[in-house]
């Protein structure tokens, strides 16, 4: 049997790619996860790993006779078995690390708190639109091991704090930043230990690119190019005269896309600057641009009912999400929102609503926290469940008004997960339509 050096930590979508890979560059491994059904696990059984699968609780000492340890993104570096191997001089990496190692294509790296989804989604279809051949993936879609089997020419990867902080030889040819708002700060300990995280990922990389509306991005690279909602000069990205522009060239009227809200022409413009960085030119993406209609459950359009726009932002998991969400809408918004809260400050999104909304519809378990924050600027009304909060929204809202399920807040005290959240919303909205007809 060959020497067993290496040993996967956590199953799942990642850890089952990461076996893939060691498997198919004949590196002899081990499997280990906490949890006695993981996901994935049939299918690692059948790879027939040459050091087995463990299914029990971390063990410091036995992790140490291991070399290297591929960490799947969901569990922390510091948890305390992991430190100890650390310490007697275990390498713990993820699989962001193995993919950096040997991609000979130029990468495109895209984090924040906000918009990764969004921004990553459409480099890779103005790039497509370009002629070129992007592989597109990483914290969404294939994992990026699963990309080096794809025939790409360029790779855009969208990337969480958790693959970057297990990463360090990541060497982009484009990177951005795009936000830092409060977000797993149960994880992470601190927004600054969280930006400096995101940070990392300009490590090394050719061409840097920052938001010069967020000013904690903005410091981390201050002469990097940038992009933002104001005017500017060349190379900069921004808006001029209502038109999406580069300096004084301005290329895009943003009354002409299917997606709504101020956010959605900074994701828009960041896109144009980096599927340009390799190679595209600005009318090549545009057909890409008029064509993209958001991503799911992330202010995607569900019903104009009542004269009344429904829309769900489910993605929206922390507060800067949903700040961004609501002021980006132009007509007066019923907010719904709630859920797990992750130890975040609800303070902004005072602002936020008192400025912009009508309405605050509140579920879940931190529905309490949040109406705190929010005080008595807006009527605020708590609720059971997302059947009821539809109701209420209906009931409140004004010809011309968004319903929007925003929530600032991860879903698993009430879902399995953001997408089955949105759902149950949707689903909610059509019932009523159906109820009222």
């Amino acid at each position: 049997m060959a020497q067993v050096d290496t040993v996967i930590v956590g199953l799942g979508k990642t850890g089952l790619s990461c076996a893939r890979y060691l498997k198919k560059n004949n590196i002899a491994y081990a499997i280990w996860d906490t949890r006695d059904m993981p996901a994935g696990l049939e299918e690692a059984k059948a790879l027939n790993c040459d050091g087995g699968i463990i299914l029990s609780a971390l063990n410091g000492a036995e992790l140490a006779g291991y070399k290297t340890i591929i960490l799947s993104p969901g569990l922390s570096p510091d948890l305390d078995e992991l430190v100890f191997a650390r310490a007697q001089g275990c390498e713990i990496v993820g699989d962001i690390e193995l993919f950096a190692r040997v991609a000979d294509k130029p990468i495109i790296g895209i984090t924040g708190s906000n918009g990764k989804s969004t921004v990553t989604t459409l480099v890779g279809n103005m790039l497509q639109a370009a002629g070129m051949k992007p592989g597109v993936g990483g914290n969404i879609g294939l994992p990026a091991l699963e990309l080096l089997n794809e025939a790409a020419d360029v790779y855009v990867l969208e990337l969480s704090s958790f693959q970057l902080e297990t990463t360090t030889r990541l060497k982009c040819h484009s990177a951005v930043v795009l936000n830092v708002s409060e977000d797993h700060i149960d994880r992470h300990g601190s927004v600054a230990h969280y930006a400096a995280i995101k940070s990392s990922i300009y490590h090394q990389c050719q061409h840097a690119f920052v938001n010069r509306d967020d000013a904690v991005v903005l410091a981390m690279q201050p002469n990097a190019t940038s992009f933002g909602l104001g005017a500017t000069e060349k190379p900069h990205w921004g808006v001029s005269e209502g038109w999406l522009a580069q300096g004084d060239y301005e290329f895009l009227d943003p009354d002409m896309l299917k997606v709504k809200g101020q956010h959605n022409w900074s994701n828009m413009l960041i896109s144009f600057a980096l599927a340009t960085s390799v190679g595209a030119t600005v009318p090549q993406c545009l057909s890409a641009a008029y064509a993209f209609t958001g991503l799911s459950h992330r202010t995607e359009w569900v019903s104009d009912y009542n004269h009344v726009t429904w829309v769900n932002d489910s993605k929206a998991t922390n507060v800067g999400a949903t700040v961004a969400a609501v002021d980006g809408m132009q007509e007066p918004v019923v907010l719904i929102a709630g859920g797990e809260g992750k130890g975040a400050d609800f303070s902004p999104l005072k602002s936020a609503v008192s400025t912009s909304a009508r309405a605050l519809i509140l579920l879940g378990r931190d529905a309490p926290l949040i109406q705190s924050a929010v005080g008595e600027s807006v009527p605020t009304y708590l609720v059971d469940d997302m059947p009821s909060a539809v109701s209420k929204a209906f009931e409140v809202a004004k010809s011309g008004d968004v319903v929007m399920l925003s929530p600032a807040c991860a879903s698993f005290d009430m879902y399995k997960n953001y997408e089955h959240r949105g759902q149950v919303f949707v689903d909610a909205v059509l019932q009523l339509q159906r109820e009222q007809s």
